[in-house]
């Protein structure tokens, strides 16, 4: 008999997993339907011995303290600094629009204080900002909305800006200075041997068991758990009762080319051509010394795996239908953003996992006989740990 049966291998199943183990000293049994334990950030050596991640490239970064203490029990960590570039009017331009994404498209030399009315002059007024068209239009302009995110959303996304939700395009900033890191958080690191030796060490209890290649299906009615943790689709725990929820999924071109560097930065976007949305050259992330280099072309697509949920009110009213399904549950938590139909970044995803485990352990109280629990949901928890 196993305390917990944790669906899916990934940030919020493995944290889940090795906090109940380790602190609670309780049996869990972890299943992922893939044929490896890390999720989405699982990273793998190719054959020709460059680390590539196998679902597109993953950045840790994060400004909480806690999370980073938390992985660092699992693996040091090689500082990087993510920078991204664009083709845009056939130039490679910074990604967030900064002062020198401007002076080099258009040839001018303005400084910091004269980019902000320069950015103003070209803004238009939106009563009300609802879609991520409006973001962008309102901050920048027509002009530089149709050069770097029109594009680029219809490809990502398969619709156009004006029909998301302004969440989409309020995550990238646009900045007066000269800045061209990509996130600003004040950590931002690797871990040094890759996410997957970092899973392979949260999940190395005693306590905990790892089954891969196994639907949750298979074995929730076959393997005797007194609790579930379920971090897949929401909509698919309950059989897609209302509908299926809509995804974005992904599909990844890996190659290895015989040079040494075929690219700048670690990651290129193509907002104005290319039916791929970006190339990613991992030796740029893991400080890799090699006489070739490993990238990944990724095609935005409808069908295949969830990655991103699409952000848009109906798609959020159906959720909540599941999400009232999933609070009549009982001893059954549901973590990550496939469980709670939202995207996070990686340390969030952590934080929320360290939450749900101290609402859980606050519930329970002391490992011992199963107790009457009421349901837990934590779509909206702090990320923070």
């Amino acid at each position: 008999m196993y305390d917990w049966l944790i669906v899916g291998a990934g940030f919020a199943g493995s944290v889940l997993a090795e906090r109940l183990a380790s602190q609670r000293g309780e049996r869990v049994l972890v299943v992922d339907r893939r044929n490896h334990i890390g999720g989405n950030a699982y990273d793998r050596l190719d054959e020709a011995g460059l680390l590539i991640h196998q679902y597109g490239p993953h950045i840790f970064h994060t400004n909480a303290d806690a999370i980073v203490a938390y992985l660092s029990q699992f693996t040091t960590w090689r500082p990087y600094e993510h920078r991204v570039l664009a083709m845009v009017d056939g130039m490679l331009v910074p990604i967030p629009i900064n002062l020198d994404t401007i002076n080099r498209l258009y040839g001018l030399s303005l400084t910091p204080e004269e980019l902000a009315p320069w950015f103003a002059a070209r803004a238009e007024a939106v009563p009300e900002i609802r879609t991520s068209e409006d973001v962008v239009v309102s901050t920048v302009g027509r002009e530089l909305y149709e050069k770097f995110f029109r594009g680029y959303t219809r490809k990502q996304w398969g619709m156009d800006p004006s029909e998301l939700d302004r969440q989409v395009t309020a995550r990238v900033p646009t900045r007066t200075n000269r800045d061209d890191r990509y996130f600003n958080d004040a950590f931002q690191a690797m871990p040094a041997e890759g996410y997957t030796r970092m899973f392979e060490r949260m999940l190395a209890h005693p306590k905990i068991h790892v089954m891969t290649n196994a639907d949750y299906r298979d074995v929730r009615d076959v393997i005797p758990h007194r609790r579930l943790i379920y971090t897949g689709p929401i909509d698919g725990y309950f059989d897609c009762r209302f509908g299926p929820l809509p995804y974005r999924s992904l599909r990844f071109v890996h190659i290895t080319r015989n040079v040494a560097c075929h690219q700048p930065v670690a990651v290129v976007n193509y907002p104005q051509t290319e039916a791929y949305t970006r190339i990613t050259e991992y030796k740029h992330l893991t400080g890799q010394e090699h006489s070739k280099t490993s990238l990944t072309f990724e095609y935005p697509s409808a069908e295949g795996d969830p990655y991103y949920p699409i952000p848009r009110p109906e798609n959020q009213a159906l959720f909540k239908r599941y999400e009232r399904l999933a609070l009549a549950e009982r001893n059954v938590w549901f973590v990550g953003r496939l469980a709670t139909y939202r995207y996070y970044n990686m340390d969030q995803i952590v934080g929320q996992a360290l939450a749900t485990f101290r609402r859980i352990d606050a519930q329970l109280g002391p490992s011992g006989p199963v107790r009457p629990t009421a349901p837990a949901f934590d779509a909206h928890l702090s990320a923070q740990a």
